[in-house]
């Protein structure tokens, strides 16, 4: 009988190593929400409206990006914006304006501005910044976003991590990582913006939120909402397509 109690014991137990050895960490399931959403190399087609309380604006966008190294975003409306080029390269960002027949060079200090007068900002369309690389990630607890269970993750950016925020907290759907929620801080702490996913769709081989809507926290009736059309994800895509000359051509 003793045998057999030790024998039931230690089945208790290799089992309940065996579960929480396959538990992910925090930084792995930011990671897997992270290849998730951009994939290898993709392709998509989008609109972005930014809404102000006395007037409201939508650009059309097309964007191309292969890793976390390589983005190219290019603007197919208003006319009068049609034609510009966001390029990152390594770390190098660069805006084709044909306009005036300009290559213009991002600077870094310029990551946390708005792009396009919206509400995200350039290191949010270019990504410069990595979720999974410049942060340190704690898992805090789970909770419940529209009825979908996430993770909810705090994110801290290392001390040499060249970012924006000064804190991240997101809410990772625990079945299907998606990123439903995201807040953002500043260094002292202060709720910056919120951003909310929603309107589950079928992109390509996964399902994804097809809109996004960053609303920030210290501007009433101020809102920037995203709108995938389509996207398609792990697409041939070369190192050379992300050039200096190829924004002039690309469209």
């Amino acid at each position: 009988m003793k045998k057999a109690i030790t024998l039931l014991a230690l089945l208790f137990f290799t089992g309940t190593f065996n579960l929480f050895s396959q538990e992910l960490t925090a930084k792995q399931i930011v990671e897997k929400a992270d290849n998730l959403q951009r994939g290898e190399t993709n392709y998509s087609i989008f609109s972005m409206t930014i809404v102000r309380p006395k007037w409201t604006r939508t650009i059309e966008i097309k964007n191309w990006s292969k890793g976390r190294d390589y983005a190219m975003t290019y603007i197919t409306a208003p006319a009068k914006d049609k034609g510009q080029v966001f390029l990152k390269r390594n770390n190098e960002m660069w805006n084709w304006v044909p306009s005036i027949s300009r290559m213009i060079k991002i600077p870094p200090s310029m990551m946390s501005q708005g792009w396009m007068g919206s509400d995200y900002t350039n290191d949010d369309i270019l990504k410069e910044s990595s979720i999974v690389v410049d942060y340190n990630h704690k898992l805090i607890s789970s909770e419940t976003i529209e009825g979908i269970d996430c993770y909810k993750i705090e994110l801290d950016p290392k001390e040499d991590a060249a970012v924006v925020w000064g804190k991240v907290i997101k809410w990772i759907s625990i079945k299907e990582y998606w990123q439903l929620k995201t807040e953002y801080y500043d260094e002292d702490g202060e709720l910056m913006r919120t951003e909310l996913a929603s309107k589950v769709k079928q992109f390509s081989d996964r399902k994804l939120p097809s809109q996004l809507e960053i609303i920030p926290a210290d501007e009433p009736g101020h809102r920037t909402v995203v709108v995938i059309k389509s996207a398609n994800f792990n697409i041939k895509l070369d190192d050379g397509f992300f050039s200096q000359q190829n924004m002039k051509r690309v469209h």
